[in-house]
């Protein structure tokens, strides 16, 4: 399959070199030619299949002959060891999609895991080493870290700005070693985000190094996101009612790959875009007007983006068309203190631990039935609760079980290089970093 550039579609490019570039030179972002349309009957026989089963099918669709089919066997098997079970809040009408069972307790396992399954594979050809730049809001970083670590020919450079992950969120950058680097921003994730972009179109650090992206801005990062809605779907489809999903969005990734999934012929009934104060989509959704503003810290970090770089993604996948995006998508946002409320609520009923991520997806799903009896609802669990000990126990009142792969990082060293939120900074740095 080919992969064009959302600035310029007569750009493409293979899916090889999609996966490893990232970003075209005209700074836009690669999607699929040819979203690859599938009828029920293929959709219901995939989604019966686990996570990695899911895997295989669909990514026969993108890499096609170039990956042949027992390489593509063992790399899914390899990147999916875990599944992303749905858990039944209310029978038959509420239901979450818990996607942290991966070794960094957060959705973001499953991009990362994969990316590092296929970037070794295709990489074994040549011996130039990838230099992968990340940027975190939180959990992205620590999946990256995990999914890369000790993967030969590959280092990792992960920014994060400053005061603004979670102390495990943390410890999950910095304490790895070996072919991992955390770089500490002074700055918001928008900053460590812009730096990340202007490295892919730097002519000198190019030609030094062979740079590739691990963030949702590569496709291939977020088409194995599309992955779990799928097999959402294989375990609800019984229900025999539509079924919406309430995604929590920050750079819209996550929603992005379930559009994907829609586009494929999944039959997803409705989108809930929920967010906190960073709103910038659930405004454009009321107004039809796309305002970036600066990122405002809140207690779900890892949506704090104020810029978000998959909307251009959205919209190309709904053909630009705001009446269809509109149609497909409601937007919701919270406060801290409406968060912290939910989080409340939702284990007074339901006696469920969430994040503070979850939980904005849960009231987001609850806010959209409200308005329709007939749905069957999917909030998706990005975040295991321990990520977020301190708030989740203060805001509940009572202990929260860190898994032992969290809670073993805690007592290790913070090993991170501190960089203002500048271009240059970061570029005399990495240089000196892999010199």
């Amino acid at each position: 399959m080919r992969f064009y550039s959302t600035n310029n579609p007569d750009v493409t490019v293979s899916a090889e070199e999609a996966l490893f570039h990232s970003m075209p030179a005209d700074n836009g972002l690669y999607m699929p030619a040819v979203v690859p349309y599938r009828n029920a009957s293929f959709v219901d026989h995939i989604a019966e299949g686990s996570l990695a089963d899911i895997a295989f099918e669909i990514s026969r669709l993108y890499f096609g002959d170039t990956v042949p089919d027992h390489a593509l066997a063992d790399l899914v098997q390899q990147a999916f060891p875990f599944d992303t079970p749905v858990y039944e809040l209310e029978k038959a009408r509420k239901y979450v999609l818990e996607l942290f069972h991966g070794p960094s307790l957060a959705f973001k396992d499953v991009g990362a895991r994969y990316m590092a399954a296929f970037m070794s594979y295709f990489s074994q050809k040549t011996d130039k080493e990838i230099n992968i730049l990340v940027a975190t809001s939180g959990d992205t970083g620590g999946a990256v870290a995990m999914g890369f670590h000790n993967v030969e020919g590959v280092r990792v450079s992960i920014l994060y700005p400053k005061n603004r992950v979670s102390d495990l969120q943390e410890k999950q950058l910095t304490t790895l070693g070996g072919n991992i680097q955390a770089f500490e921003v002074d700055g918001s994730f928008d900053d460590c985000q812009a730096i990340v972009k202007t490295a892919f179109l730097d002519e000198e650090l190019n030609k030094v190094l062979s740079l590739s992206s691990a963030n949702s801005i590569n496709i291939f990062r977020l088409i194995p996101q599309s992955f779990y809605y799928f097999r959402a779907y294989g375990q609800l489809k019984q229900v025999g009612t539509p079924i919406v999903f309430s995604t929590p969005s920050g750079n819209f990734g996550n929603l992005s790959a379930g559009v994907l999934a829609q586009r494929m012929g999944l039959p997803i009934r409705k989108f809930v875009a929920a967010t906190n104060l960073n709103n910038v989509v659930p405004n454009f959704l009321v107004s039809g007007l796309y305002e970036p503003k600066e990122s405002v810290s809140t207690i779900s970090n890892a949506m704090d983006v104020g810029n978000p770089s998959n909307f251009v993604r959205l919209c190309h996948l709904y053909g630009n068309d705001l009446d269809t995006i509109k149609q497909n998508i409601d937007g919701y946002f919270y406060t801290d203190d409406e968060t912290k409320m939910a989080m409340q609520q939702i284990y007074q009923q339901y006696s469920y631990m969430a994040c503070p991520h979850t939980a904005v997806g849960i009231k987001g799903l609850e806010h959209y039935l409200e308005n329709d009896g007939q749905a069957c609802g999917v909030a998706l669990a990005t975040a295991h609760p321990s990520k977020f000990k301190p708030l989740v126990e203060s805001v509940l009142g009572r202990p929260v079980d860190v898994p032992e792969r969290l809670a073993r990082l805690a007592e290790r060293t913070k090993q991170a290089v501190a960089i203002p939120a500048n271009f240059f900074a970061f570029k005399e740095s990495l240089l000196q970093t892999v010199a």
